[in-house]
C-alpha cells in the first residue's frame, strides 16, 4: 500500500504505467480476436487466495470459467510490480475481481484499459483502522483473513459471476452456500484451537500487521513490526516497540509471514528470548504440493501454527 503522491513508489508506478501500457497494445495487437465459437468467460483476480474462492463458487462450471490470477504463488501484493507477461495473462477478461482497501493500486495501473466490469471483493466489510505508521487511520486491507469477512467475499463472487453469467446463477448461489457453510467449519476449528490457549499466551506477533480481523474474530491482542508490507520495514523503532510489548507481557512466540525477509523478527525473538513460532501464509497460497493449496487450508494452518507456536509445540 505504497505513497501514491511522492517517493520513489509513485516514479515507480510511472515508470511502469507507459511501459505496461504499450505491452497491452502490442498484446491486444497480436493476440487478435478470441475465436467465434468460444463460449469460455475468463474471470482475473489480483492474487491467488482470492481465486482460490473465486473457483470454488464457480465449481463445475471451470470448463466453462477460466479463473486466472494475476500474482504468483509467493508473491507480495503490496508493491508488487506487474510484468508484460502479467498483462497478456489479464486480456480478454470478462470480470476482474480484487480485494479493495488499497491493497492492490499498482493494478489499477492496467485495468481501466481492459474493458471488463470490476468488482471489488471487501465491499460491505467493517473495515479496522491502522492505528500506527504511514497508514495510520486507513483501512487495513487483509479482510479476508478473518473467516466472517470472508462468506462476504464469497457472496460479492456470487453476485459478479451472476451478473455476468445470469443463466446459472443458480448454480454460483449454491456452490456459494455449500463454500461458505466449509468456511464456516474452519471458523469453529479456529476458534476452538485459540480458546485451547491460556490467557496470557493470547498475544499474536507477527511482522505485518495482516491479521487485525483474524485476531478480533477469536480474540487474540495483536502486536506487529509493520502495519502494511512497504520499502521500509524493521526499523530500529518499530523492533524496539515489539521488543517491549514481548519482554512486558510474557510473549512466548513470535511470528513472520512466507512472503516477507523475518530477520526483524528474529532480532526480536534473540532480545527477548521468545520463540520463532513459524511462517504463516497470507498474501499467497502455496503451490499444489505445499502446505496451503486452498484457502481453507491456509487458514486451518495458520491456526494450527499459531497455537502450536504459542504452546511451545512443534509447528506443523
Amino acid at each position: 500500500m505504497p505513497n501514491m503522491k511522492d517517493g520513489a513508489p509513485f516514479s515507480r508506478l510511472v515508470r511502469g504505467a507507459a511501459l505496461l501500457s504499450a505491452v497491452i497494445v502490442a498484446a491486444t495487437a497480436c493476440s487478435g480476436p478470441a475465436p467465434a465459437d468460444s463460449a469460455e468467460l475468463k474471470v482475473v483476480t489480483t492474487f491467488t487466495v482470492i481465486a482460490d474462492m473465486t473457483r470454488n463458487v464457480v465449481g463445475e462450471r471451470s470448463d466453462s470459467v477460466a479463473v486466472a490470477s494475476v500474482t504468483k504463488v509467493g508473491a507480495e501484493i503490496h508493491e508488487y510490480e506487474p510484468t508484460p507477461e502479467d498483462l497478456v495473462r489479464a486480456q480478454g477478461a470478462d470480470l476482474i475481481l480484487d480485494n479493495g482497501l488499497g491493497l492492490e493500486r499498482w493494478f489499477e495501473q492496467f485495468t481501466n484499459q481492459i474493458e471488463a466490469p470490476t468488482a471489488t471483493l471487501s465491499a460491505g466489510i467493517e473495515t479496522i483502522p491502522i492505528t500506527s505508521g504511514a497508514y495510520e487511520g486507513e483501512a487495513n486491507p487483509h479482510a479476508w483473513m478473518s473467516p466472517d469477512n470472508a462468506a462476504v467475499y464469497v457472496d460479492n463472487i456470487r453476485d459478479a459471476l451472476s451478473e455476468l453469467d445470469p443463466e446459472h446463477a443458480q448454480t454460483y448461489a449454491d456452490n456459494a452456500a455449500t463454500y461458505k457453510a466449509e468456511i464456516g467449519e474452519v471458523a469453529d476449528f479456529l476458534t476452538a484451537e485459540i480458546d485451547t490457549l491460556a490467557a496470557q499466551h493470547r498475544a499474536l506477533v507477527t511482522c505485518e500487521g495482516a491479521f487485525s480481523y483474524l485476531a478480533r474474530d477469536v480474540g487474540l491482542t495483536e502486536k506487529y513490526l509493520w502495519p502494511v508490507n512497504a520499502e521500509t520495514e524493521g526499523t530500529p523503532q518499530q523492533i524496539a516497540s515489539v521488543v517491549t510489548f514481548v519482554s512486558d507481557n510474557d510473549v512466548p512466540a513470535v511470528f513472520c509471514e512466507t512472503t516477507v525477509n523475518d530477520s526483524a523478527q528474529r532480532q526480536v525473538a534473540r532480545e527477548t528470548g521468545a520463540r520463532m513460532g513459524g511462517a504463516l501464509y497470507v498474501d499467497s497460497l502455496s503451490q499444489p504440493d505445499g502446505p496451503v493449496p486452498s484457502y481453507l487450508e491456509l487458514l486451518r494452518y495458520d491456526a494450527e501454527t499459531i497455537v502450536s507456536g504459542l504452546k511451545g509445540e512443534q509447528s506443523p
